[in-house]
């Protein structure tokens, strides 16, 4: 049987871990002995995931070793800020052939790379084709609850790729395959800048039309960026890209919007943070996202926005008469 090892026992690592115990033996790693302890003899994971009974056959270890040494597979569910440092730990006990599927939406600080781009510079040696995400709108408790969703799992090899969609998919998370990994990963790591945009809109008291507006926008904007990067259009169409946009831009569920939503209201950012159990990757990773686009030449003002409020002081309630007083334009300017 297929052995799983999940890294990371946030909430969406534990849901995921949750999903694979249903099809291969799967243990689940947490940086922390004690949660690790905790999870293991309560089958809950309490700090993440409260209230969501967890497979007794599910492993747990706070051991990385003992976690990666015989594993199959390895789905890396650490926050992007923090990949690097588990892989280099973990980089003696990887296989170079060993499918290596990341969750992280996120883009790492400094070297703008996204999390497939961190996996293959610290193992170099590591089968390109054999790196990819799981991506698409996956709320973590809902998924975790049985609740039906949809995801992407997307490699080059399409071989593994089918392998990978069948270890996945259960009777409520239904996997399609998808050879665009770029536009895959980098739709999921655009969105959350969105969602914070989103949020602030709902916490200034926007309705129905500016939400609509703001997601429509948002798209033609990580589109836009995503093409400039290598992905393919028709990939930013789909679950990765407006899925994922839709479900994070509109559910209190998300972390993004949640903190948009506080930065609405007129709190600090650095408050907001300060009171989170949970990993907000688009706090970080909108500085990256902009320097992307100056790279590129890519306008994108709504994330510019974002990053104004978040990084330069500028009032939440400065964002919208910003964007609504922009030169006129076409609809489709730009986005192809």
């Amino acid at each position: 049987m297929t052995r799983v090892a999940v890294i990371g026992a946030g909430s969406w690592g534990t849901a995921v871990a949750k999903l694979v115990t249903t099809n291969a033996d799967t243990i689940l790693w947490a940086r922390r002995p004690q949660l690790a302890a905790r999870i293991e003899q309560e089958h809950e994971n309490v700090d993440y995931l409260s209230g969501v009974r967890l497979p007794e056959s599910l492993a747990v270890t706070s051991d990385l070793e003992t976690a990666c040494r015989d594993a199959d597979v390895l789905v890396l569910g650490v926050p992007s800020h923090g990949m690097r440092a588990v892989l280099d730990e973990a980089a003696r006990c990887i296989g170079t052939s060993m499918p290596l599927v990341s969750l992280s939406k996120g883009v790492e600080q400094g070297t703008l790379r996204r999390m497939t781009e961190v996996i293959a510079d610290v193992l170099p040696e590591h089968a390109p084709d054999r790196i990819g995400v799981l991506t698409g709108p996956n709320l973590a408790r809902e998924i975790a609850e049985g609740q039906p969703a949809a995801s992407v799992v997307a490699l080059a090899d399409h071989d593994t790729a089918i392998e990978l969609q069948q270890l996945f998919m259960t009777e409520t998370f239904r996997v399609y395959t998808n050879p665009d990994v770029v536009g895959c990963e980098i739709a999921g790591a655009l969105k959350n800048v969105m969602a914070i945009a989103a949020g602030i809109a709902d916490g200034l008291g926007y309705g129905d039309n500016t939400k609509a507006a703001l997601l429509t926008r948002g798209l033609a904007e990580l589109t836009r960026l995503g093409i400039a990067l290598g992905g393919s259009p028709l990939t930013f169409s789909g679950l990765a890209g407006m899925g994922d946009l839709v479900a994070t831009c509109t559910s209190t569920k998300s972390r993004n919007r949640t903190v948009g939503a506080e930065l609405g209201k007129g709190r600090k950012i650095d408050d907001i943070v300060a009171e989170m159990n949970m990993v907000a990757e688009g706090v970080k990773s909108t500085a990256a996202v902009l320097e992307l686009a100056r790279r590129h030449e890519i306008e994108m003002p709504i994330a510019e926005q974002v990053g104004a409020v978040l990084y330069d002081g500028k009032r939440a309630d400065e964002l919208v008469p910003a964007l609504m007083l922009r030169q006129a334009k076409p609809e489709l300017h730009g986005i192809t």
